[in-house]
């Protein structure tokens, strides 16, 4: 496993996680550990997201501001889910 999917596994952990507990937040919405919990992961993916996205690019193509666009549309040479098939 090469480091750019080192980095989209950790994302997916952090994603799944976060929404996990998110769901789980639904139903125990006074739950303060479940809360700490997601508030860390969700600051975690964040974190892991702005990692990949400085070194390899976006993860979306949507959601930049008008800056970003300002400077030229940035067209992806690797989508981030290739070569994800089986060759770890």
């Amino acid at each position: 496993m090469n480091e750019r999917e080192r980095m989209l596994r950790e994302i997916q952990e952090l994603e799944f996680t976060a929404i996990d507990l998110q769901l789980f937040l639904d139903t125990h919405p006074d739950d303060r550990r479940a809360l700490a919990d997601y508030i860390s992961v969700s600051q975690a993916l964040k974190t892991a997201r702005e990692r990949y996205e400085k070194a390899y690019g976006p993860l979306v193509g949507f959601g930049f501001g008008l800056e970003e666009l300002n400077q030229g549309y940035r067209w992806l040479d690797y989508w981030p889910w290739e070569d994800l098939g089986g060759n770890n």
